[in-house]
């Protein structure tokens, strides 16, 4: 058995050559963005790739290569029900609504008559979202109808850049004041105002629809939670910024107090889904209901790793570290087996 593994630094491949390594699995390093990387996988049994939302031709291509290695007889993570979701906020709406999953609501308009008909219809405000993008990027509160036609008029027109430099911007300065960045992400911020990102200055701008989701009120933190291959479980608080209403990036946490019913639509959701690894985002309803924001297969690496426990598919709990890139590989081999 041979596990084939495309390494980035900060990935999750930093963890899982770890742990290749030190319980004596056979894996080799390929190149998924070699021409012939078809030809690399030859022999072997797995192929792993945390792709990024944040590089360019992980967008133009990752889905498509693992769909097709997977057609080749190898089995792939993420592999395709854990993956051709991701970074679309749209297929999850259509996704959880499928299965009858507390999504808050949603509204995905594809002209902009539809668009603006529905605005004179609804209530305010209203949380505007691209499809795309993670870390509360270009996430914009539509308070009234005024600024909701505004963006919708943005939206079929010129469309939005995937990165939304002056937001990013005040975040830096937002988690500076708040102890949770150095002055020296204040500064790469202000460098990004003039030199934007790789993979927006790529990317072509988003336009030709528009999606807002219901704004829940009252909300101080939202509730992470990650679930590896439907059997583990680990959670984190994220609070918002002073100001604000978005927890995502904001560097604030707690593991403390997590609300056992969200760890149940999490486990819940993810078997449905046949997920072999989805990170969730929650708040809470005026009733205290959990409501799913958005998914992930991918999630930061170090800071999950910090929960004091995790719970397994019964809520069981258990004391101790959470590693959710060594129980990939483990249940990547136990399938194989």
């Amino acid at each position: 058995m041979l596990l084939a593994i495309h390494h980035r630094a900060g990935s999750f491949s930093d963890r899982w050559i770890a742990y290749c390594e030190e319980n004596n699995v056979s894996y080799k390093l390929v190149d998924a963005y070699s021409n012939d990387i078809i030809q690399q996988l030859n022999d072997c049994d797995v192929f792993m790739w945390h792709h990024s939302n944040y590089d360019y031709r992980d967008a133009l291509f990752a889905k498509q290569l693992l769909y097709s290695v997977r057609k080749k007889g190898i089995k792939v993570f993420p592999d395709f029900d854990t993956n051709w979701h991701f970074d679309d906020k749209v297929g999850q709406k259509y996704l959880l609504e499928a299965i009858n999953a507390p999504l808050i609501p949603s509204y995905v308009f594809y002209t902009k008559k539809d668009a603006l008909e529905w605005v004179e219809q609804t209530n305010f405000p209203k949380v505007f979202k691209l499809r795309g993008g993670s870390g509360s990027s270009n996430v914009k509160l539509a308070k009234n109808k005024k600024e909701a036609k505004k963006l919708i008029a943005k939206a079929f027109g010129h469309g939005f850049s995937q990165f939304d430099r002056l937001t990013h911007l005040k975040f830096r300065i937002g988690n500076f004041r708040a102890g949770t960045e150095g002055f020296s992400a204040v500064l790469k911020g202000i460098a990004r105002l003039f030199i934007g990102q790789e993979y927006s200055n790529q990317c072509p701008k988003e336009k030709g629809y528009v999606y807002f989701q219901e704004f829940i009120p009252n909300n101080t933190f939202d509730t992470r939670v990650v679930v590896i291959n439907g059997e583990y479980a680990a959670a984190e608080r994220r609070f918002v910024r002073k100001g604000d209403f978005r927890a995502s990036g904001s560097g604030q946490y707690s593991y403390e107090e997590i609300d056992l019913e969200v760890i149940k639509v999490a486990f819940r959701v993810a078997k449905e889904l046949s997920l072999q690894s989805v990170a969730f985002d929650f708040v809470l309803d005026e009733r205290q209901n959990p409501l799913i924001v958005e998914l992930s297969y991918g999630f930061g690496v170090d800071g999950i790793s910090k929960v004091p426990g995790y719970w397994d598919g019964e809520l069981n709990w258990y004391e101790g570290q959470f590693n959710p890139q060594e129980w990939m590989v483990l249940d990547t081999i136990k399938d194989l087996k």
